[in-house]
């Protein structure tokens, strides 16, 4: 458990935290939340030991661990496989082994019965790491995580920033320790490896204390939120749909008890002004009074920070048809991406294009664009005006520009107080439009790209990833932007809640071809679930009956097939019977050894220690070998059985 008492945290004058506390238990599921900028991040520094706190105390068991996976791990270089990069998590296992195999040689060329005693401390310390298992449970983390097997022997030099940061993700996930700190682990996973994760992160033994803007992601994992807010730490005992509700009625009982105390004030001090100068009533003034200063004031609460829904107009009204593909086909290198598909984004469309990273959704957004090479047609309809956001947008903002400064090299024709007003609706209130591109974080920066892109009056927007670095407020404001837009849209993104919110269409790329739903995304969800249901079914049945039809094709090959599977029963429970003798034998042999290895003189006859301690070993390795055949040679009599059971219809 992780204690935080009276927490103080400063930068220059300006406070970030207050006197705060946080307790983390045992298996905490913890979601923190607030503005960019409230100080999410740094509360996982201090808790991580790289800040100091100006006062306060963080403090936990001496056994206690904690893992922190952060947007700095994005820079990280390293030439080995990204299968070796995860398992460097366990350095001393590694070790361990190479000291084993050490001494096992050292023991063959000479006996020391320090060595002895040495080997036989570090195997069953490696052994009880699990340290046989360590490389399968990378594997599985890594794939899981959307790399392919053959990804597993890549260095992790020639990978991309994000997906570096999966691997550094699964070094952690490898190294379980009792506290896990994600920072925004969502921003680079893509569908799929965000719902392997969260049912990891599900069963995980440890406690989770996690930054993130993706709603849906906190309400399947946390079951507490805490909210960074004005230097002070907010609890709610739910997930994020409860907070949003818990944090209005709360906010509502401290307007009304703010109100009723302000009333109560007014009525005191009207009878202080009415009764000061009568002597009769001078003590119960007097009373009065020291009430009023020694009450303790309810502050109404701030005022929310106030979203507008703004109104994003389209310069002209295009046709029916905005962009047409036809027999389209895209490849990079073996790669195929597209092959000879068509598609049509038609006026009202709203499309949710959805996938695996590296199945083409850029790309498409690209040829939809008409910025990316390919073969097969693009047809762009009448009047039709196209805005493309993508994150080199954010990189081409110019940094000597203020935000104003460089809505109005965009907009040139629009008005000053318009632009204002515009930035507000995208969270940039009064003096913040005059700060520097230069100081703005990542997600106040894509928050002025995006105002550049819904701004231009286009009447078909193409959005790659717009909710990255975005806070949960801003999020909002652009699902409110794109409901109220007039427009038609093409919208890549991983934040769930967002695509449910925008799309009234999906889009996904399947062996090459682009295929469509109509609906909103959580019934593509439900859909795509019970379609993938029934063609598991649909399959099984049908090697059911093939394999059926084959085996019954004819009353002579179904009695000789009927003779050869019994013949291959009775060959197998033979092998069972023989491999159980084997198992119960080499078993009491180990039994034996155990027994000897545990007396008090065991040791005192070295001559006898290696060949004994070799012969213990190889007991463990012919047990092992000889489970597997026996195992296999069940599931073979199963097997004849079940096929046996089918031919004589049973």
């Amino acid at each position: 458990m992780l204690n935080i008492q009276n927490l103080s945290y400063y930068i220059g004058d300006r406070v970030l935290f207050d006197k705060v506390s946080l307790h983390v238990g045992e298996r905490d599921r913890i979601g923190l939340i607030g503005v960019n900028g409230a100080g999410k991040s740094t509360l996982l520094r201090l808790i991580a030991g790289e800040y100091m706190p100006a006062e306060g105390s963080i403090t936990k068991p001496a056994d206690y661990t904690i893992g922190f996976l952060n947007q700095d791990m994005l820079s990280l270089e390293s030439h080995k496989p990204i299968r070796e990069v995860a398992l460097e998590a366990f350095a001393e296992v590694w070790q361990i082994e190479a000291r084993i195999k050490q001494l096992t040689q050292e023991l063959a060329d000479s006996y020391s019965e320090a060595k002895v005693h040495e080997l036989t401390q570090l195997q069953a310390r490696f052994e009880a790491m699990d340290g046989y298992r360590l490389p399968a449970q990378a594997e599985a983390i890594l794939e899981g995580l959307g790399f392919k097997t053959e990804d597993l022997q890549r260095p992790l030099s020639v990978f991309s920033g994000g997906w570096r940061m999966r691997v550094m993700l699964a070094k952690l996930l490898l190294q379980k320790p009792s506290l896990l700190m994600l920072d925004e682990p969502t921003n680079h996973l893509d569908l799929p490896s965000i719902q392997w994760l969260e049912q990891y992160l599900l069963q995980y033994p440890g406690a989770i204390l996690v930054v993130s803007h993706d709603r849906y992601f906190l309400n399947r994992l946390v079951s507490r939120i805490v909210e960074v807010r004005q230097g002070a730490l907010e609890v709610y005992e739910g997930n994020y749909d409860f907070y949003e509700k818990e944090k209005k009625t709360r906010r509502a009982l401290q307007i009304a008890a703010y109100e009723n105390q302000q009333e109560k004030i007014k009525q005191t001090e009207r009878f202080i002004e009415r009764f000061r100068a009568k002597a009769t009533k001078a003590r119960q003034v007097q009373s009065k009074i020291k009430m009023l200063e020694r009450m303790e004031r309810i502050e109404l609460p701030e005022s929310e920070q106030e979203t507008m829904r703004l109104k994003f107009p389209i310069a002209r009204m295009p046709g029916k048809e905005l962009v047409r593909l036809k027999q389209v086909s895209k490849r990079f290198g073996d790669l195929r991406l597209l092959e000879n598909t068509d598609a049509t984004v038609y006026r009202g469309d709203r499309i949710a294009l959805i996938g695996a990273n590296g199945k083409g959704k850029s790309t498409l957004l690209r040829i939809l664009a008409g910025t990316e090479p390919h073969e097969g047609i693009r047809e762009v309809g009448h009047q039709v005006d196209i805005a493309y956001y993508a994150q080199h947008q954010i990189e081409a903002l110019n940094l000597n520009n203020d935000i104003l400064g460089e809505m109005v090299s965009s907009c040139p024709q629009k008005t000053e107080s318009y632009l204002r007003s515009l930035m507000g609706g995208f969270l940039f209130h009064g003096d913040d439009v005059f700060k520097k591109i230069s100081v703005l974080s990542g997600g106040e920066r894509a928050r002025v790209a995006l105002a550049k892109v819904l701004s231009s009056e286009a009447n078909l927007l193409l959005l790659d990833e717009p909710t990255n670095h975005l806070d949960i407020p801003s999020v909002n404001v652009l699902i409110d932007a794109l409901q109220d837009y007039e427009g038609s849209y093409v919208a890549v993104s991983h934040d769930r809640h967002f695509l449910q919110a925008i799309a009234n269409k999906v889009w996904y790329i399947d062996n090459g071809k682009i295929k469509e739903f109509l609906g909103t995304y959580q019934e593509f969800e439900e859909w795509y679930a019970e379609e993938w249901q029934r063609a598991l079914v649909s399959a099984q049945e049908a090697a059911a009956v093939q394999k059926k039809e084959a085996s019954l094709s004819s009353n002579q090959e179904r009695r000789q097939r009927l003779k050869e599977l019994q013949r291959e029963w009775r060959r197998c429970q033979k092998a069972i019977e023989q491999l159980e003798a084997r198992l119960i034998a080499l078993e009491e042999e180990q039994q034996q050894i155990e027994q000897q290895m545990a007396q008090a003189g065991f040791y005192d006859e070295p001559g006898q220690v290696v060949a004994v301690q070799q012969r213990y070993a190889q007991l463990k390795d012919e047990i092992a070998a000889v489970t597997v055949q026996w195992e296999q040679q069940i599931q073979e009599a199963e097997q004849f059985e079940n096929e046996i059971r089918t031919i004589k219809g049973e």
